[in-house]
């Protein structure tokens, strides 16, 4: 396992290193590159695991600057924003999970919102049905309320220590200087041409005159986003919701060529991020907390592990193909209960308590046999479930997560998104905007019952993002952990605690291991190339009579743990990622 991350070749890579220094720490393309050797780093007293490397050094250097989690989480936003815009961004919103020094757990909701016009046939076309997909991403119609910077806003202010200005600094130097396409930038550009290249601003900045993508180790500088970011640095997040960058938002979604959308400056005006309640549940003696609604990934995490705890995944061990399948076959019931009642929650009843109840989830785990797949996977009935039809499947792709931890013990695991990549393809003042609100259900009722993630105006759509920090029996943080990959994003963490907790990884271990993803219906994916593909005839004697394989670049995790007494980073082998050591 390789270790530490040099702290020259990270401040090196800050400013826009040469290509030297990214050698030294190998990256793959998310696109066209599968796993390779996995990297971790062993740090104290403070971390950042980011998926890319002039990222996770922002938060570095604000941690060795004096900075909190929060305040390094912070500034690992705002770089993603410059160095990842086709994953994240000011342009985008996030889930936060904080754990303070008093062992105490907040969570943040900063998902975007739909504009308070709008109604459950938004998706519709003029016959009443769905549109396609691909035909509502680029565009307004897609556009979401961003929220990332009244979460900074709000976590600066309860978790903070530095100045606001001090966070944006080395995103304004990133890109104010310039910085150096890699491998999975250029492969983005390629493949998400129709909306990295959308717009005469997202062309300019990444595109050459002719029109090709931009090729590895290109220099990019973005004066409007250091400009932007100058101003948001002195005057704070109102310069987001109000006055010229607000205006030239609801400009841009109003004026869209394709989609365009009725978004007001009030609609920005009015957004708030809000402190919402975790949600924990206990597995092998460890506390799980995570996001709870508008999120769907806390409550999935929590309830595949609970209904895996009767199972002894230990002595099972991760070459069985019977604790592949168990795996898949908890998460297919927790993705059906995810599927029929979550949405958000100012919005809808979500039966929250009911879905972690431990009497309900050890029903549910009885519908799991080790020797047999169970064909008839349905949404449970728990305690305070409303009446609610099954809603359509919803995926966001543009994701970051990353994990730190600070000096004095406080710990962040953050989720941030802009949906598909280069999110809507829309541009304002150097920033991408995101296509979050096609993460509703497109159909907003069946036969007459209304769906949970309908479209409604001021609502939050689903998500499956899943920030999760993993609490020992000695009251210590074990792990902290998010992913991105849209509706997979559950299954990732899911597999990386079970290999930290049962199998006894390490966490950089756990995460390169194979990939199961199983959603609610017959399919089960497995990873392409790895010895999960090679169990798919065990799976299908075990009864998974679609077992197809999926990618590695699909999956992109970070996570960081408290291992030997230290602090130990972890990163996906199957992105750029890196951990970085104050």
């Amino acid at each position: 396992m390789r270790s530490t991350f040099a702290l020259a070749a990270t401040l090196a890579l800050i400013g826009g290193a040469a290509a030297p220094s990214l050698a030294r720490h190998p990256v793959s393309a998310d696109h066209h590159r599968g796993p390779t050797a996995p990297t971790a780093t062993l740090a104290a007293p403070g971390i950042v695991s980011a998926a890319d490397p002039r990222a996770a050094a922002a938060g570095a250097t604000i941690l060795r600057q004096g900075g909190s989690a929060a305040d390094a989480a912070i500034a690992t936003m705002l770089a993603l924003t410059v160095v990842e815009p086709q994953s994240s961004g000011i342009g985008g919103g996030s889930y936060l999970v904080f754990r303070d020094t008093r062992g105490i757990i907040q969570t943040y909701d900063s998902r975007e919102t739909a504009p308070h016009s709008a109604t459950g046939a938004w998706f519709l076309g003029p016959d009443g049905n769905p549109r396609a997909f691909e035909d509502v991403v680029p565009g307004g119609t897609g556009v979401g309320v961003p929220g990332n910077m009244r979460m900074a806003a709000a976590a600066s202010h309860d978790h903070g220590k530095l100045a606001w200005k001090a966070l944006f600094q080395p995103a304004i130097a990133l890109a104010r200087n310039g910085f150096l396409v890699t491998p999975r930038l250029h492969n983005a550009l390629v493949d998400e041409r129709s909306t990295a290249g959308f717009s005469a601003d997202g062309r300019k900045l990444f595109y050459t005159a002719d029109g090709k993508p931009l090729g590895v180790g290109r220099r990019v500088r973005n004066p409007a986003l250091a400009s932007f970011m100058t101003t948001l640095a002195a005057r704070g997040p109102e310069a987001f919701y109000s006055g010229a960058n607000a205006a030239a938002l609801v400009r841009t979604v109003n004026r869209a060529a394709h989609n365009p959308s009725p978004m007001t400056v009030g609609d920005l005006a009015t957004y708030s991020a809000k402190e919402r309640p975790p949600v924990c549940g206990a597995y092998r003696g460890y506390r799980i907390c995570g996001m709870g609604p508008s999120s769907s990934g806390g409550i999935a995490v929590i309830q595949t592990l609970k209904m895996l705890e009767r199972f002894d995944l230990a002595a099972l061990g991760p070459n069985s193909p019977t604790t592949w399948h168990l795996i898949a076959e908890s998460m297919r019931l927790a993705y059906a209960d995810r599927d029929k009642y979550l949405g958000d929650p100012d919005y809808v009843s979500v039966p929250v308590a009911g879905l972690l109840d431990p009497a309900y989830l050890a029903e549910r785990s009885k519908l799991i046999s080790a020797t047999a797949t169970n064909n008839a996977v349905t949404a449970g009935s728990p305690a305070g479930a409303p009446k609610m039809a099954l809603g359509v499947e919803a995926v966001e792709h543009g994701t970051s997560s990353f994990a730190i931890a600070d000096r004095a013990g406080n710990v962040a695991s953050i989720t941030s998104t802009i949906e598909s990549g280069f999110g809507s393809g829309l541009v304002v003042n150097g920033y991408y905007l995101n296509n979050e609100l096609t993460d509703f259900s497109f159909v907003p009722a069946v036969d007459g019952v209304p769906v949970a993630n309908r479209v409604e105006g001021g609502k939050r759509p689903r998500s499956s993002m899943s920030p999760t920090i993993v609490t020992g029996p000695d009251g210590h943080v074990r792990l902290a952990v998010g992913a991105a990959g849209g509706s997979t994003i559950p299954a990732q963490v899911i597999k990386a605690i079970i290999g930290v907790l049962d199998w006894k990884m390490s966490a950089q271990a756990a995460i390169t291991a194979p990939e199961i993803f199983a959603p609610s219906g017959p399919n089960v994916y497995v990873e392409q190339g790895t010895p999960l593909e090679a169990m798919i005839p065990a799976l299908n004697a075990l009864g998974h009579a679609s077992v197809k394989t999926i990618a590695p670049q699909t999956f992109k995790t970070n996570a960081i743990e408290w291992a030997g007494g230290r602090w130990v980073g972890a990163a996906d082998p199957r992105s750029e990622g890196v951990a970085v050591s104050q």
